[in-house]
């Protein structure tokens, strides 16, 4: 295991990613990130679009495109690896102890199917139940998930709910079976604001009622100080920063996080011009020798063009950053 995926002791880990990579053809968007999810924690994988955020979400839980595949490392749901798995054994544990809410409930639930029908599925699969119980076990979850008159609406098809309603019903199937670790992929994307801040508190209760452990995948700073308790940065494919939110948002130790941060929109005088991140994200076909982040970082040097920083832990030992001058970072 390597140091990033390590947990301190006496944590309730259920979900350890380690050295995870991904190719498609010649090209690895994902590599070597490692991650633990805790009971009843919620681990946030933060970055830019095109960072590999969900490219992650979708190697941990086997639903890789045909032409992607896990290259190296592990995934460990409660001590069995899901990528040296037989596939009977990953379809056993989808569902029933790992699962995944997109981000366009639409496009994620059939059309030509009742949201009853789609509901029932997994108790009927998983637990072996008649058509009359998982459909009454259907109504029971929608009404947890706070979708109106459920039983009226049971037989009701997708296209016949509100965005939100539709998370929700997305969000139901996923909890169905009380599985341990969720994985949450921009769940608010397209969604309202005051819909956004529904269907977190909706996320964040069922985690209390299940302990589970919530691995959200977003790009946006705020959701993450607002419900994360730790966070794994991601640029180019790779973690370069991972701690507790408060304190790594208090006092960044990647250059990255830090030009995220302080791009964020704050209360200063009319008219002064907004920080931004200048350049752009490397091209994962052709990704630059060092440090990724060398072409965008104030800070770069020799050593950061011809030498990729670790994941080093800092000295607290719990938190990390892949920079060979996270204490200047910090500072300042």
């Amino acid at each position: 295991m390597t140091a990033a995926a390590a947990a301190p002791p006496g944590t309730d880990t259920v979900l350890e990613v380690s050295g995870l990579s991904v190719d498609i053809g010649d090209v690895r968007p994902v590599d070597g990130v490692s991650f633990t999810a805790r009971r009843g924690e919620t681990l946030a994988l933060l970055g830019e679009s095109g960072c590999g955020k969900s490219m992650t979400a979708r190697a941990v839980v086997g639903l890789l495109d045909p032409v992607a595949r896990v290259a190296e490392g592990q995934v460990r749901l409660a001590g069995v690896d899901l990528v040296a798995a037989d596939r009977r054994t990953r379809l056993a544990k989808a569902g029933a102890e790992i699962a995944i809410v997109f981000q366009d409930a639409l496009t994620a639930l059939n059309p030509v199917y009742p949201v009853g029908v789609q509901l029932a599925e997994p108790f009927r699969i998983h637990r072996g139940m008649s058509r009359r119980e998982a459909r009454r076990a259907a109504v029971e979850l929608m009404a947890r998930v706070g979708i109106p008159e459920p039983e009226a609406r049971v037989d009701a098809y997708p296209h016949q709910f509100s965005g939100g309603m539709r998370q929700r019903l997305l969000i139901a199937m996923a909890v169905a079976l009380r599985p341990s670790v969720l994985l949450a992929d921009e769940p608010t994307t397209a969604l309202d604001v005051t819909v956004q801040a529904q269907i977190m508190r909706l996320l964040r209760d069922l985690r209390a009622e299940h302990r589970m452990a919530v691995v959200l995948i977003t790009h946006d700073l705020a959701l993450v100080a607002e419900e994360a308790d730790r966070v794994a940065v991601m640029y180019a494919g790779r973690v370069v920063e991972t701690g507790p939110v408060d304190e790594v948002f208090e006092a960044p130790r990647h250059p990255y996080t830090k030009g995220l941060l302080e791009s964020v929109p704050s209360r200063g005088r009319r008219g002064e011009p907004l920080r931004s991140i200048g350049g752009v994200p490397p091209d994962p076909r052709a990704l630059p020798s060092g440090c990724a982040y060398q072409e965008r970082c104030p800070l770069v040097r020799d050593r950061c063009r011809s030498e990729r920083p670790p994941l080093s832990p800092a000295a607290d030992g719990v938190r990390r950053s892949a920079c060979f001058f996270a204490e200047e970072v910090s500072r300042g």
